[in-house]
């Protein structure tokens, strides 16, 4: 009662000022003298842009008020109603949206006139009350009492928006509103930083700004230099037409900005000084540190935005980019040049890409370039290794000796009752297609891609460093404050409401490990149910492959029963790759939601550990049916009459007498390819223009209800229909994910680097397009590196290592081979292998039950069967023990782990130790920097001094001999002395 009584208070106040001065400004004139007339009074400091016929009256009385003409061109100007003030002078810097309540079928125009009927509609019901008269409603009193109740809250945060908005005046900041917008239902609030203002900002953010001081940049002598150099030339067609301002070798020192230093900096065109990406990060900075401070408890931007009193918050893009009429801006520039898949063979603008994003977009795209360019070569290397698996696949002897009929093998059944006995001949196509993969060049191809791995690292940190330097980011730091979230906000408010009758209101309430215990608790749970939910999905599919193998062995059909081993890999892949995509989105929302449960206090923090908890999830999501195949599938089987099985009588799958290589290699390329066509097509550009479209649609459907007069668009109104820019980790987890297939189990699948290499080539300009068409303009935010991606990143390298020696010396018959040839091969070849592999199994030992149905499918009665495997015959006394060579080979395995694991990081290390991270001729540019400055400051000083040398020779008075006091000479005279 206490806030209602007050509120009204309030209420009335504003009504006796609007009655004293019932002639509105018009939103056209300069802010400061609003604020001198009345600066408590949100509703006459401004008014909506003067666009429609509602706003001439308003502007007609004013300027006849202040005696001024009125020029029709200066109404409707295409640069009034876009990117500027409706005076035509002052850019918008920054827009907030917020929900226009609509009063009968009437939207209400401004928010003066919704002030004037909500007091209206205030003292008439107080008028009723004071009556007693008996109320008679004419519609039901649930509705009418929810209607009432959203009056209330829309009144509410209207209260807020004002005190809001009167806070940001007295940072200085210019306001105009837009409540006849096309866009019904929605208002619009423009924020215009002034020139004090941003100087004041800029000094107190410490931005680096360019000064007058230009200095020739010289490129470095050494041979790396000069290849780069060359290169450079070379490449100079595949380089994007971008107009630079100023020549490649010459440079501007950058300090940072000060209003006692102006006369450093070139301010000719003041301008032009702070570019938008500038301007909007220093409004954005003065958006968070105002609050509200009239309720109890202080609101920022992001609990504003949070409980719905503003809806959205964006700085506009720079202009259209299609069109006759659309005037060159760097948004349409990097539309042509970047965006553009007719482009895709160029470099991108990286540069543009900063000035217009700001660094750490443009770091991530730097990132995406480098990433890319490296794997030319690795995908280079990887097709020839794939050509040299099939040059020589009809010189390999184990698949000759399989492919020849006249050994005549036979095979021991694949499944219970339902298979036969089956030639090993038939395993042919398997065994050569096997081979193109599994091959010597495999190994070589293995180190090579864990030697990329740490070229590419340090290939990105020495990039990274030169962009540092051109940036002007070599001395950045941490220094910004990182504001608190809404929501930790809103929840310590909700503890101090608790706590506001105990004695503990007097400590800082802040939220502890006990108020989070209930949301870590809750986060381990769901985290490992996640991960047992992606183990029994993958169970499930190897019980998927086990029954569909045995209903197609059971098909009378020898359609159905041709090839089945490839048809049920196949689909298999398939199934994995439709679960992998759908669990990704749902495990990115639970993870989304389990760090909002948390309350992480900064924005830095939450996203740190959302990145945390996606990683670990979308990872074991996208690998695990990966890490299946690779190291469990076909160790875990047993032998023929005493086999594994589970859930009753599903025995667990065997690889191929070729090894499981193949089935692996299946996997990883359907996984790829799937994943990049479905979630580039369907999710970055289908879902964009998908929710593009219904917004767009539903905007005109609230027009068809209630037209409106003026049907263009204004460029704030165009960045409102576009979607908000949500961050750039869904783009970083995607290329992570691909690092990890590339590096992790390439030596299984060797042309991994090609395709990815052909996704990023689209990826780019994909990303590109979305930035630049389908998104609203993020906030431009310093970065001077990747951050924790970097981590990821490394640690993916070195995992790498040891899953390759483990794919190579488990998976593949690298390891049997060499075996083979050097210890047991009588000369010296791999004749024999395929016999040496095999094992002998006597069919009267099955169990019962598990015998073929049809024992004489080949025509003749079999007392013998052969396994993949090592043990012992059955006429040994130790029969189907694991044999001697199998411990031999194990051993081997082991070894070559072991050496291949040290060798290969051995090298990574000498390799990272051999690059120094920071370019020499960069690090010679910053100690040149630092030394220019240092003797611009010191010409300044003596600048000083001279100056105040002849100040006090002008202000001294002659004196005579006798006068003249005894004086150092070395002391001069203060100027204030003087005058």
């Amino acid at each position: 009662m206490d806030r209602q009584r007050k509120r009204a208070d309030s209420l009335d106040q504003n009504d006796s000022a609007l009655e004293l001065d019932s002639s509105p400004l018009s939103s056209c004139e300069h802010s400061s003298s609003l604020q001198q007339t009345h600066p408590t009074i949100m509703s006459a400091d401004y008014e909506p842009v003067c666009s429609e016929e509602k706003n001439l009256d308003v502007d007609f009385v004013t300027r006849a008020k202040n005696n001024e003409s009125i020029p029709m061109k200066d109404l409707c100007s295409d640069k009034v109603l876009g990117l500027y003030f409706s005076d035509g002078k002052r850019r918008v810097d920054y827009v907030l949206t917020y929900h226009i309540q609509k009063s009968g079928s009437t939207r209400r125009q401004s928010s003066k006139f919704g002030d004037n009927s909500f007091i209206r509609r205030l003292r008439r019901s107080l008028s009723k009350r004071s009556s007693r008269a008996p109320l008679q409603p004419k519609e039901d009193p649930e509705v009418a009492a929810q209607e009432h109740q959203t009056d209330y809250h829309e009144d509410d945060k209207r209260f807020k928006r004002d005190e809001f908005e009167e806070n940001l005046q007295k940072t200085g900041l210019e306001l105009e509103k837009d409540e006849g917008s096309t866009i019904p239902g929605v208002g619009f609030l423009k924020i215009h930083a002034p020139w004090n203002v941003l100087c004041r900002e800029a000094e107190f953010m410490k931005l680096k700004m360019p000064t007058k001081k230009v200095y020739e940049v010289k490129q470095g002598s050494s041979v790396g230099e000069k290849i780069r150099m060359f290169i450079h030339k070379v490449t100079a067609p595949l380089h994007p037409k971008v107009d630079t301002s100023r020549a490649q070798c010459q440079k501007p020192l950058s300090h940072p900005f000060s209003r006692e230093k102006q006369h450093l900096f070139d301010l000719s065109d003041k301008n032009k000084f702070f570019d938008s990406k500038t301007r909007s990060s220093i409004v954005y900075e003065v958006l968070k540190r105002t609050k509200c401070i009239k309720p109890k408890y202080p609101l920022g931007l992001t609990s504003l935005l949070a409980n719905g009193v503003y809806t959205s918050a964006y700085p506009l893009h720079d202009g259209d980019i299609e069109g006759v009429s659309a005037e060159p801006n760097d948004r349409k520039l990097l539309y042509e040049q970047w965006a553009s898949y007719s482009v895709f063979y160029k470099y991108q603008p990286i540069g543009l890409i900063r000035k217009y994003f700001g660094e750490k977009i443009g770091l991530y795209f730097a990132w995406l370039g480098v990433y890319t360019q490296m794997l030319i070569p690795a995908a280079i290397i990887g097709v020839i290794v794939f050509l040299y698996g099939c040059a020589t696949v009809d010189d390999n002897i184990p698949s000759m000796e399989i492919c020849d009929p006249r050994n005549n093998i036979t095979m021991c059944p694949l499944c219970d009752q339902a298979c036969s006995y089956w030639k090993l001949v038939t395993a042919c196509g398997t065994a050569q297609a096997s081979h193109l993969f599994d091959n010597a060049a495999t190994v070589f191809f293995s180190v090579f891609m864990a030697l990329w791995a740490v070229l590419f690292m340090e290939h990105w940190k020495r990039r990274q460093m030169r962009l540092n330097y051109v940036w002007d980011l070599t001395g950045f730091g941490e220094e910004e404050e990182d504001h608190n979230r809404a929501e930790y906000e809103f929840r310590v408010m909700q503890k101090k409401v608790k706590l506001e009758h105990s004695d503990l209101m007097d400590e800082k309430v802040k939220l502890t490990c006990t108020d989070r215990l209930p949301a870590y608790l809750t986060t381990v749970v769901m985290m490992g149910f996640m991960i047992i939910v992606t183990f029994v999905i993958v169970f499930g599919v190897i019980l998927y492959r086990i029954s569909i193998k045995a209903a197609l062995h059971m098909s009378s059909h020898p359609v159905v029963r041709y090839n089945i081993r490839a048809t049920v890999k196949t689909t298999a892949a398939i199934i994995n790759l439709i679960i992998i995509i759908i669990l990704d989105e749902i495990y990115g929302a639970i993870a989304r939601w389990l760090t909002r449960l948390e309350v992480p206090k900064t924005d830095k923090s939450f996203e740190e550990r959302l990145i945390f908890k996606t990683f670990i999830l979308k990872f074991v999501n996208a690998f695990t049916p990966i890490v299946y195949l690779a190291f469990f599938r076909g160790r875990l089987v047993g032998r023929p009459g005493n086999y594994l099985y589970v859930v009753g009588s599903y025995r667990m799958e065997e690889c191929a007498h070729a090894g499981c290589l193949m089935e692996l290699c299946i996997q990883l390329c359907i996984t790829m390819l799937g994943k990049q066509l479905i979630q580039n097509n369907l999710f970055e550009i289908g879902l964009p223009k998908l929710k593009k479209m219904l917004r767009r649609r539903k905007s005109e459907m609230v027009s068809i209800q209630e037209p409106v007069p003026h049907k263009t668009l204004k460029r704030y109104e165009k960045d409102q229909l576009l979607g908000p820019f949500v961050g750039l980790n869904p783009e970083y987890m995607e290329m992570i994910i691909q690092f990890g297939m590339v590096t992790l189990f390439v030596a299984s699948f060797p042309l991994a680097p090609l395709f990815a290499l052909l996704n990023n080539i689209i990826e780019i300009r994909l990303d590109a397009k979305k930035f630049v068409t389908e998104l609203r303009r993020p906030i431009a935010a310093k970065a001077k590196d990747i951050g924790i991606w970097y981590n990821l990143l490394r640690g993916l390298s070195k995992v790498a290592v040891i899953v390759n020696a483990f794919v190579i010396a488990f998976t593949s018959d690298f390891i049997p081979r060499l075996v083979y040839q050097y210890m047991y091969s009588p000369d010296g070849t791999l004749h024999g292998f395929v016999n040496h592999t095999l094992s002998y199994f006597n069919v009267t030992d099955f169990d019962p039950g598990t015998e073929p149905l049809q024992p004489m499918h080949l025509g003749y009665k079999v007392s013998v069967c052969r396994y993949k495997d090592y043990r012992d015959p059955p006429w040994s006394s130790t029969k189907y023990e694991l044999s001697k060579e199998f411990w031999a080979i194990l051993a081997a395995r082991l070894a070559f782990v072991i050496v291949f694991q040290n060798v290969v990081m051995l090298m990574s290390d000498f390799v990272d130790w051999l690059i120094p991270d920071i370019p020499k001729d960069i690090s010679l540019q910053i100690h040149k920097e630092k030394i220019l400055m240092v003797e611009l400051f010191m010409k300044e000083e003596q600048g000083k001094r001279f100056a105040a040398r002849d100040n006090q020779d002008n202000c001294t008075v002659p004196l005579s001999a006798n006068q003249r006091p005894p004086q150092p000479r070395s002391r001069p005279v203060s100027q204030a002395n003087c005058s």
